[in-house]
């Protein structure tokens, strides 16, 4: 990968940018729509199972990420369910949402960090940069999430968005 994901830690907010190889509003549309999400979301060795997606300010996204490498010992066969709530939503700009781990039914799991996202979509020289801003409660919040191997997971997720998007140009 030539773009590599540059991340930083601001007091309670996790903000990651990543230059991809793609029109924006391609890589607007592949955060969009579940059939692109299905493809690319989650990190090496994990497929989305679940992948419902109503894309609209109040709309809901609701899925579960799989573990299916064997390679990943305890991991394996692992699910982890998410939710996002979309506040905000300008085409091929910006998407804000509500971010939270949850069970199979779309309720948000007590005790586990949320976290407030604006993603910006940017043109950058025939390409797209895209910042992701997470707001956490609190630097403590943060700091969970980033034991939990978020950063890992979000650089091979974006690593595999790439991927998807130049398999579609």
């Amino acid at each position: 990968m030539t773009n590599k994901m540059i991340s930083r830690v601001e007091g309670q907010e996790l903000i990651l940018e990543r230059v991809f190889n793609a029109p924006r509003e391609l890589v607007f549309k592949a955060f969009s729509e579940a059939e692109h999400l299905k493809h690319w979301w989650g990190p090496r060795g994990w497929t989305l199972t679940v992948c419902n997606v109503d894309f609209r300010p109040g709309g809901v996204w609701h899925y579960c990420m799989k573990c299916q490498d064997k390679n990943q010992g305890d991991f394996y066969g692992v699910e982890s369910w998410g939710k996002a709530i979309y506040q905000d939503i300008v085409k091929n700009e910006k998407i804000e949402l509500v971010d939270f781990f949850s069970d199979a039914e779309g309720n948000e799991l007590e005790g586990m960090p949320s976290s407030q996202v604006t993603i910006t979509f940017l043109e950058h020289e025939g390409k797209t940069k895209l910042i992701n801003v997470g707001r956490y409660a609190s630097a403590e919040a943060l700091q969970a999430v980033m034991d939990m191997g978020m950063e890992q997971g979000i650089s091979e997720t974006y690593d595999r968005f790439e991927e998807h998007l130049q398999s579609l140009q």
